[in-house]
């Protein structure tokens, strides 16, 4: 009976979180359009979410095209069809590969950033002292950082996938000896409209979910250490389990 009841108060918290989530999202809405009269601030966080993340999200993307390049000419080659390693890598990345890691090494570089300054400010009581000051902290901390990851988002992804484009065509071109006139032409006959469309509402999408679920966790985070450093760890898990889930809906909308 206790697993039961523990069952029980585990759903009962997480249809709460969800709650909470949709409310605080909401809120985040409603405000979002005042926020644009301060660019400055909106600016700032996008600097701290996307132009710290470059380097490891331009590493990533490197790698990752280099061994789907590698990955990639070792299974067209079984089927005569080397040419076709630009397509495979550039769907590949464009639709699945660009938008996803980006959004897992979002959640564990910006997300628990995020996270993490939002929980020590409401453990200093500093949302506290805002809201003694008649200053809403909503509207003043959260929405700025709450946009600047949603807008840094898809420039991460576009520049992962750029990236990742030219690891494949490193490893395909350069070293396997693939064509590089059939690899560049076939790539842009064959990537669809359709197809880069998806990536950027992926892209969007997942912004929207770890910025949310970051800036939700540490506005609610218990004001003490080990309360912060909880908050952190459920933004990055939260955000990656979320990520998987709702590439596979908009995938199989896309279809």
């Amino acid at each position: 009976m206790s697993v039961l009841r523990d069952l029980r108060s585990s759903a009962v918290d997480t249809l709460g979180n969800v709650g909470d989530l949709a409310r605080l999202l909401v809120r985040l809405t409603a405000a979002s359009p005042r926020a644009f009269l301060r660019v400055d601030l909106i600016g700032a966080q996008i600097y701290n979410a996307g132009a710290l993340s470059l380097v490891i999200i331009m590493l990533s993307g490197l790698f990752v095209g280099m061994v789907l390049g590698l990955q990639g000419f070792q299974l067209l080659q079984r089927f005569g069809s080397e040419e076709a390693l630009g397509t495979a890598a550039a769907i590949g990345l464009v639709k699945e590969l660009g938008p996803v890691i980006t959004a897992l090494l979002f959640a564990g570089r910006a997300g628990t950033a995020l996270a993490s300054e939002l929980g020590l400010m409401r453990a200093t009581d500093q949302l506290s002292a805002m809201e003694m000051m008649a200053v809403d902290p909503i509207q003043r901390v959260v929405v700025p950082r709450f946009l600047g990851g949603v807008i840094a988002m898809p420039l991460l992804a576009a520049i992962f996938s750029m990236i990742g484009l030219y690891g494949a065509q490193l490893i395909g071109v350069q070293l396997m000896g693939v064509d590089s006139g059939s690899f560049w032409s076939q790539m842009r006959a064959s990537v669809s409209i359709s197809d880069i469309n998806e990536g950027i509402v992926k892209s969007l999408v997942f912004g929207v979910a770890c910025s949310l679920i970051a800036v939700f966790e540490g506005y609610n985070a218990i004001p003490t250490a080990e309360g912060v450093s909880r908050a952190t760890t459920r933004t990055v898990v939260t955000s990656a389990v979320l990520t998987l889930f709702l590439d596979y809906l908009i995938t199989a909308s896309f279809l």
